[in-house]
């Protein structure tokens, strides 16, 4: 998928967990982890620039996401109460949850394309694609994009309703 498509999946993935943040009034919170989602939902993709790296192989897979949520956790515990009011571990729980969505939400959206993704690098080549659409439609991109914004705003508008 393209940057449409992954924001859009990236968004569809995290309204849940803005929802459920929204409900316990972490409201701060919710909103910096739906601009994180956004700002990482292209991470992967950072391959195409990496030399000696194939496009949709460390960076496309479950390893990655484990590192990354890995690092933002780090990140987040030393900022704990700096931020956002919460003790140093939920913010370092919170960011690394958010790395790996991130991630996670970028697989799920190669997975429909042709080319697919191989999730479990290095210890498995296994190689998985649904073949639905390809990475390059802007029809699916700007559908999955769509799709993103309107479960992110049906999550604030139930939140809103049930506060």
């Amino acid at each position: 998928m393209y940057k449409t498509g992954h924001i859009g999946a990236a968004l569809l993935v995290y309204s849940p967990v803005g929802l459920l943040l929204l409900l316990m009034g972490l409201d701060e919170l919710a909103v910096l982890g739906g601009v994180g989602m956004v700002v990482l939902a292209t991470l992967p993709d950072c391959d195409h620039r990496l030399p000696l790296v194939s496009h949709r192989g460390p960076t496309h897979s479950l390893t990655f996401a484990v590192a990354l949520g890995a690092a933002l956790g780090a990140l987040g515990f030393a900022l704990g109460g700096y931020v956002v009011a919460v003790s140093a571990v939920a913010m370092g729980a919170f960011a690394s949850l958010i790395g790996v969505l991130a991630v996670l939400s970028h697989l799920a959206a190669d997975s429909i394309t042709p080319m697919g993704i191989r999730p479990f690098w290095p210890f498995s080549r296994w190689h998985y694609s649904a073949n639905v659409v390809p990475a390059k439609s802007p029809v699916a991109n700007y559908l999955l994009l769509a799709v993103g914004i309107v479960s992110v705003t049906a999550a604030l508008l139930l939140a809103v309703e049930l506060v």
